[in-house]
């Protein structure tokens, strides 16, 4: 970390820092605003990216929030096939009033160029291949601004600016730089996938199985999935996650999705020898990295642990984080610099806790039963029997409700989502 040096020219109201779904949104909803806003990403896009690639109807919310066009390069999807203890059963997605009926899929690589470019045209100043290498401290100590390297030749440059937004990831080196580390204490889930040939690349459903292992009956069970989530083009992205490594014994994530790999049905067809590279990513849950606001730094996406502890879902809180915090930044920033403008800003954290604290609570006894193996294997072998149970639980899972405007089930999931403290 170092001192903030003489001003070089290179300025905005705000600087995002990473150009995922949560950097490409803040800076959307940023411009729109009609602040003056700059992204930093190290990447050249379209580039390669470990995701499931699969949008439930909450990120295609959010995308539709933005006006992002999804008429094309996007393929549908109308609910799950869920496979566990010798059962399958198919659900679709619930019809509410506040989200769509359906889910979206597309490829990381297409859909983060798509949300930079819809920045972009927002009027935020997109800048691929610059590496944000550390923050600038004014000297309160108040991050005003980033350093950062740019091209093959790692020029030295600087950008100012009265706030910061990191969507860094799970790295989140800027926090790291404030001394804002990842809670241990809170989930955190790894998933791997590839890119398999298979003629399953068209099904309007998504695989998902709970059968993770092939050591039988009385193997342990381990909190998280694999799933096939077909692309359209005569693949699927087939992966495996956990969603909690600390429950996860001695076993990793790419030896098990290679065990349950084997145990798919070979009328699947999946032609594993012509598969993209096996790849991984960390899934950081639970608001797990706090507080989401520090000295003029938010937080957004992977760099808060937004991921939804029940499912590994996190491109939907990536776009969601990021429009709470361009919506507080904006509050604050009509605000004069000071204790006003920064009593606004330390809402932020407690905006996340109100939106997701409560369904985090409910999540962390979700993986700890699910780490039960009675209760998983009694779940699956009764539970997947009643479709009814099995929707219920998918608006669980998903945070798919209507609140208290909703039936009575999304009236229970609102009140146990509003008197659960936070995780």
């Amino acid at each position: 970390m170092t001192s903030a040096p003489q001003p070089t020219g290179r300025s905005a109201d705000v600087v995002v820092v990473g150009a995922g779904p949560a950097g490409s949104s803040a800076a959307y909803w940023l411009a729109a605003a009609g602040l003056d806003v700059v992204v930093l990403e190290k990447a050249h896009f379209p580039r390669e990216k470990v995701c499931g690639d699969g949008l439930t109807p909450r990120g295609v919310a959010a995308l539709h929030a933005m006006g992002v066009d999804t008429s094309q390069g996007w393929v549908r999807h109308r609910g799950l096939r869920v496979f566990g203890g010798g059962q399958v059963t198919e659900v679709d997605w619930p019809e509410l009033s506040r989200w769509p009926g359906y889910g979206l899929i597309r490829t990381r690589a297409d859909l983060d160029d798509q949300l930079a470019r819809h920045a972009e045209a927002a009027g935020a100043q997109v800048h691929h291949g610059v590496t944000v290498t550390d923050p600038l401290l004014d000297d309160a100590g108040r991050v005003c601004g980033v350093r950062a390297q740019v091209g093959p030749d790692k020029e030295p440059v600087t950008w100012r600016a009265p706030l910061v937004v990191s969507a860094e990831g799970l790295s989140g080196r800027l926090a790291k730089a404030l001394g804002l580390n990842r809670r241990t204490d809170l989930p955190l889930g790894v998933a791997v996938r590839q890119y398999v040939p298979t003629p399953r690349g068209a099904d309007p459903y998504l695989d998902i199985s709970f059968d993770l292992t092939d050591r039988g009956p009385d193997a342990a069970s381990m909190p998280g999935y694999g799933w096939l989530f077909p692309m359209g083009d005569g693949t699927a992205n087939v992966g495996f996650g956990f969603l909690d490594t600390r429950r996860t014994a001695d076993d990793d994530a790419r030896t098990v999705y290679r065990r349950w790999l084997a145990t798919l049905p070979p009328e699947w067809e999946l032609d594993v020898e012509a598969a993209t590279p096996l790849r991984g990513a960390g899934l950081p849950t639970s608001l797990s990295r706090r507080p989401a606001y520090t000295r003029g730094l938010l937080l957004v996406g992977d760099t808060a642990g937004s991921v939804n502890p029940f499912n590994g879902e996190g491109i939907s809180y990536a776009m969601e984080t990021a429009a709470t915090a361009a919506a507080v930044a904006v509050e604050a920033l009509a605000l004069p610099e000071g204790p006003a403008r920064e009593a606004a800003l330390r809402r932020y954290p407690v905006r996340l806790a109100e939106q997701y604290g409560g369904h985090h609570r409910l999540g962390a006894g979700f993986l700890a039963m699910l780490a039960r193996p009675d209760f998983t294997r009694f779940a699956l072998a009764h539970g997947l029997k009643r479709p009814a149970l099995v929707r219920a639980a998918l608006r669980l899972m998903g945070n798919l409700h209507d609140g208290r405007d909703g039936d009575a089930l999304d009236r229970t999931l609102a009140v146990l989502t509003r008197v659960l403290p936070a995780a």
